[in-house]
């Protein structure tokens, strides 16, 4: 309405266009490749208890990862709770991998002919419920 006083609803709860672009730029410190490559959208993660001499206090958002991180949880699972990019996401992963307050773990690789084998049962299975 033309004259009328109300704002946008972007403007009124801060999440306007140009702030989501910001944001998991500064995140970053302004990187957009991960310094390692450990992690895939289904690596599983879990944060390690802090050293007893406290070392350096975790960023806000790296806090929060670590508390999502108190059970394992895989890097995709983590990027919507935290509603980031997976590529913001894995760059924060790989400073606390560095600083060793999460451990990243691997999906096992299936060998072609036991795991197979199993695979095929459970699928078999599933198919008679």
């Amino acid at each position: 309405m033309p004259g009328s006083s109300a704002r946008p609803a972007s403007e009124v709860n801060g999440s306007d266009a140009a702030g989501r672009l910001v944001r998991p730029f500064t995140l970053t410190g302004g990187r957009t490749r991960p310094s390692r490559a450990d992690f895939t959208l289904i690596t599983s993660v879990t944060a390690v208890e802090p050293q007893p001499d406290g070392g350096k206090r975790p960023q806000p958002e790296h806090a929060r990862i670590l508390r999502l991180c108190a059970r394992p949880v895989v890097v995709a699972e983590l990027a919507a709770h935290l509603d980031l990019p997976v590529s913001v996401v894995v760059i924060m992963l790989c400073d606390l991998l560095e600083a060793g307050r999460i451990t990243a773990r691997s999906p096992r690789q299936i060998s072609r002919t036991t795991d197979m084998d199993l695979l095929q049962k459970v699928r078999d299975g599933l198919g008679r419920l």
